[in-house]
This record gives C-alpha cells, structure tokens and sequence, in this order.
C-alpha cells in the first residue's frame, strides 16, 4: 500500500506463537495449535462490548442469550460463535455443533477447523 507522502508501508503477517497463559501466570510459548486453542477460548469467554480495550467486535454478548428459549439459544449461540471465530485468518471452518441444556446453563461443544489441524471446544453459557 502506497500513500501521497512516498512512505511504504509493509503488512505483516505474525506466526502463531504466542505467551502461553495459564489460570494464574504466564509459563512461556505456546504455537500453532495450541496458541489458536487459546485464542478461541480467549474470544468465546470475554464479554463482547464489556472492555475498552478490545474492539467492539471481539468477544462475544452471551448476555443477549439470557432468558431466551432453547431453540433461540442454539441458534444464536451457533451464530455468535462462528462470526466470533472466523475473523481470525487461522480458522477456515466452524461446525459440528451440539448443545445440552441443565437449568439456566447451556452447555456447547463445536469442532474449529483450522490451518494447524481440528481443534474440539467446550463451552458453558448461562441462558
């Protein structure tokens, strides 16, 4: 990309490695699959509009989904994840989603297909 003033500037594209973050600490690098695996469930367990220091469409707004009933939720939920997921340039397809329900909790499972290789998520949402 060119701009008036003759300055070039030159996308960058990162690998996938990353600090790995455990409940409490950072203990070195992850890559690739792992460091994907992380990012995902980083995106799915952060309240979308909740923290100024994410975009407004990083995260994902699971409180809309309160109340609502079930057939509601799945669809939704199946939707608010695959938009959530796939801007990232790593993922190439969501899918495979199933969903229970326990009281106020619904639990989701899904597959993310990747360019590392398939990665298999587990999730709980209050509804």
């Amino acid at each position: 990309m060119k701009l008036t003033t003759g300055i070039v500037l030159q996308e960058r594209t990162f690998e996938g490695k990353t600090y790995k973050v455990s409940t409490c600490k950072i203990e070195g690098y992850v890559d690739d699959l792992e460091a994907l695996k992380q990012a995902i469930y980083k995106v799915i367990d952060t309240d979308q509009y909740e923290y100024p220091i994410y975009s407004f469409s990083y995260g994902i707004a699971w409180k809309e989904l309160i109340g609502e009933e079930q057939p509601y939720v799945r669809a939704e939920m199946k939707r608010m994840i695959r938009e959530a997921l796939l801007r990232d340039d790593r993922i190439q397809e969501v899918d495979r989603f199933s969903f229970s329900f326990t009281g106020d909790t619904c639990q989701c499972s899904f597959n993310v297909f990747s360019i590392y290789g398939d990665i298999e998520i587990e999730m709980e949402v209050p509804v």
